[in-house]
């Protein structure tokens, strides 16, 4: 025999796992944004020899922005004015 208190309990996963579909489906693309961003910042190191300087605030600026946070960290590091090692 199903209890009420079961049946709360279920009703509760329930939302709980909407609720959480609901924020991945919501941070994927700023995860996807981030990890793109922050590839394009090691392949800029790797490949083409750049040589960025990473910090913190340069990482939160690559992860926040994506691609166009990365080119921002590249160009502002090529012309000397932040992130130089």
């Amino acid at each position: 025999m199903v209890t009420g208190l079961e049946i709360l309990l279920l009703v509760l996963v329930l939302a709980a796992l909407i609720g959480a579909t609901t924020i991945i489906q919501t941070v994927r693309p700023f995860i996807v944004n981030a990890v793109v961003g922050l590839i394009v910042l090691f392949l800029a190191q790797a490949v083409f020899g750049l040589s960025v300087a990473i910090t913190p605030i340069a990482l939160a600026i690559v992860a926040i922005g994506g691609f166009p946070g990365s080119l921002l960290v590249i160009l502002l590091s090529m012309f000397g004015i932040a992130f130089v090692p």
